[in-house]
Formats: structure tokens, sequence, C-alpha cells
């Protein structure tokens, strides 16, 4: 087949007329829902953010894609759902992707080759990098518009699976594969705040107490007196952990694991909490809650737990927490204090499945760190988005692949002319109203 002349496809026809197709409508984009994303990234500057933080050490005479350019068009396929750095080479010429990156859409150069991307995953030194996670906890702070009275952050470790011989591989024999197993913390209301890439295997106090010490540093020079509670699952209920939180003034409440000392504080509700169970004529669960002090041998003082005990037709289930949170009930600091923290899954979930944060597929762990980094930026920018959504409408609380699916896989016909751009979308678009919403939310007001 001769590939210099597209190929026409003949379909099924249709009452009884042939239907022809073809890929040859050049001045078409499939996503030009890229522009809403588009404002969404000159508002935050992410880009910007990540590029200040590395010295370009290529000859500037000879640059025709800045550092900055090159990360821009790499959050943006990410946003868009091109996980893959060799989606560039088709992409680099799309006109909706051009416009996202300040470029004319016919006039204007192509965009960077995936050549030029996987340099710069490569370039990124380790200083370099974290001064990346300073940038970025630092956008996050200024992400508010005024310093918050308490924030909540959740921590959090989730698996990801390599498939070749990637540094900091480690097999875990509980998913029975080799990965990493990335620590990220997200706020309560589901703004990333970090994330840092590490070996396979369950965090150890020092390390856990480590890395937060370092977080709560860089939040502190912003947010000086904002009260800052935590909430983890239980292995981040650590000695180390429990007694930084005492040290920086921290308030958390943690996953407490079981063990014979605890259960001796519960043994008599457990008792009574099953013959509740089996008196009761529809046989529903019966949940009840204890408060008792209690101190681990390895603990440095005396702190509160709360015991939930829970039977069912399933059995027995008794879980426990640990909080230095004064006043409440034991049911209210379980239910809905702690088991919030459920909702960092989610956020995980939008991070890893919808945005392909799991594509750590280097070899180097640097570069795998800074995909981290250009996944976590295209996270914020769909969280950014959706936090523009009408507070009331099914959209504020879409996953991110749903809005892209209505807000970006749009067809558009782009055609530059000599004082000014014209996108012409369907008028069948089903999306209308919510997108002149948005660019009425995210555009700047205009001069009168």
């Amino acid at each position: 087949m001769d590939m210099s002349t597209p190929s026409r496809l003949s379909l099924s026809p249709v009452n009884g007329k042939p239907v022809l197709m073809s890929f040859d409508g050049a001045d078409m984009s499939s996503d030009a829902g890229l522009t809403l994303l588009r404002e969404v990234e000159r508002r935050t500057g992410l880009a910007d953010v990540l590029a200040s933080c590395v010295v370009d050490p290529r000859d500037p005479c000879k640059v025709q894609h800045s550092f900055a350019e090159i990360i821009r068009f790499r959050m943006m396929m990410i946003a868009a759902g091109y996980e893959d750095g060799n989606d560039a080479t088709d992409l680099r010429h799309d006109p909706s992707f051009k416009i996202a990156l300040e470029r004319h859409p016919e006039t204007g150069a192509a965009l960077c080759s995936q050549p030029t991307i996987s340099r710069m995953e490569n370039l990124p030194k380790t200083r370099d990098l974290i001064r990346m996670a300073r940038g970025m906890v630092r956008f996050y702070c200024q992400s508010f518009v005024r310093a918050p009275g308490q924030i909540v952050l959740d921590i959090d470790d989730t698996f990801d699976a390599v498939h070749g011989h990637q540094q900091l591989r480690l097999f875990n024999s509980y998913y029975d594969e080799y990965g990493f197993q990335p620590i990220v913390v997200f706020d309560g209301d589901g703004r990333l705040v970090g994330a840092i890439l590490r070996p396979a295997r369950r965090p150890k106090g020092r390390e856990s107490a480590a890395h937060l010490r370092r977080l709560i540093r860089e939040i502190r020079k912003h947010w000086p007196r904002t009260d800052i509670l935590l909430r983890a699952d239980s292995h981040y209920c650590t000695p180390e952990v429990l007694d930084l939180c005492d040290q920086l003034g921290l308030r958390y409440i943690f996953g407490l694991a079981r063990n014979s000392r605890l259960q001796e504080h519960i043994q008599a509700l457990e008792a009574s909490t099953a013959a509740r169970y089996l008196r009761g004529t529809e046989r529903q669960k019966v949940r009840r809650f204890k408060t008792f002090a209690y101190a681990a041998g390895s603990w440095s003082k005396v702190r509160r737990v709360v015991a939930r005990i829970e039977v069912s037709s399933r059995g027995r289930d008794t879980r426990y927490i640990v909080t230095n949170l004064d006043g409440g009930r034991g049911k209210h600091l379980y239910e809905k204090v702690y088991s919030a923290r459920g909702q960092a899954e989610n956020h995980i979930k939008a991070w890893k499945t919808h945005l392909a944060a799991d594509r750590t597929s280097c070899t180097k762990a640097l570069a795998n760190q800074m995909r981290l980094m250009l996944h976590g930026c295209a996270y914020w920018i769909w969280w950014t988005l959706r936090a523009a959504c009408p507070k009331r409408s099914r959209w504020r609380h879409a996953q991110f692949d749903t809005l892209r699916l209505h807000l970006v896989k749009l067809a558009a016909t782009i055609v530059e002319k000599k004082t000014r751009i014209v996108m012409t979308l369907p008028a069948s678009c089903p999306r209308q109203q919510l997108i002149r919403l948005l660019f009425a939310a995210l555009l700047p007001p205009q001069p009168p």
C-alpha cells in the first residue's frame, strides 16, 4: 500500500449509498477540549514551577523547545490520556496541542518529539527533584486564597508493578510481583501534596518519620500557625511517627494493629455485643465503641485508643485507632474522622488509573520520580478543572476519565486566519453549557 497518500475505507452502505472514510482532515483535532486545560495551566503555571527547579545545560542558541514547553507538552499529553511518550510523534502536529502550548495551529512550528521528552525526563538530578518536591508543596499552599485554620493530610502508599530492571524495584511477596511502593500524600479535599518513589516494601517507622518531617517543615514555612491533622493506616503508627507528632505539635489519628494486650480491654464488650446480635430478631449488625488509655512497650507515653467492635453475619470484626484528639465520642472519631481517610484511596485511583501514574517504566529511578512529578501536575490540572464545575452539578464529583471523555475528547475544525484563530465544534455537542460555564470561570476578566 502506498503510504504517501491517505487510504480511504469503504464502509457498509446506508440506504444504498456507499460510506467512505479517510483520515485527511488536516485542520481538525479530536482533542479540542485541551483549550480548557490550557486555561487551567495558564492560571497555575505548573510547568514553570517544575522548569524553574532545573538548570538547562543546553546551548541557548540551539534550543528550539524550552524546558517549560517540554514539560507542558508532556503534562497535556498525560491529562488528555496519552501517557506513552511515543504518542508525541503524531501529537506534535495536532492543532489543539499547538494552541495549548501557545503556538499557531497551522503556521506554528511542530512541538517537541519523543526523544526530546525522554531527555527531559532523564535530565533532573537528585537536588533538582528535591527542589521540585518543595516547589509542589509551595504550589499546594498557594492554591489556597488564605492560610487555612486546619488541614487534614492523608498518608498512604500504593503498589506500582514494574516489568523490567528498573532501579529501586523490589519483589513484594504480598503482590507476588516486582515493583515500587511510592508514598503519596493528599489533603482532605483531594489536593495532591507530594509523592515519593521508593522500593516495594512497607515503610519502616524511621523512613516514614523522616518523610513526614521534611513535608511538615516545608508546609510550616508557608503556614506556621495552621493546625495539621495526620491520618494513616496502622503501619504508619510507629513510635517514631507518634513521637514526631508530639515534637511538632501535630494532631493525628492512626489505625492501630491488634494484639493480645488490646484484646484484654474489650473482651467483655465483645461478648456482650455478640449476645446482643444473637438476641436481635432481624440479625442486623451491631457496632459498639470503647475508649481507653493504652501504652505499647515501645511507646514513650500513654495514648488514647478507640476500639470499634462489630458483630454481623460474617462474625466478629474489631478494629483500633489511636489519637491525640481531645474530646469527641469514639463513634464520631472512628466513623467520621478516621474512616474519611478511605477517600484517599479514590484519589490514588484517579492518579494511577485515570492518569497512568504507574507508568514508571524508565530504567533510572530519578527519571521515574520525574514521571511521578509530571503525573502529579496532570492530576492538579484535572482537580482544578473539576473544582471549577458548578457546585451542585454531578461534574463536581465526576472521575477524571469521565471529565476527559466529555470535555476534552471533542472533535473540532481549527482554522488559522490572519487576525484570529477559529475553532468550530459540532452544533450537537452535548456539553456546550458546561464548557461555557467553565471558560467563564477560568478566563481572566475582560477589560471594559
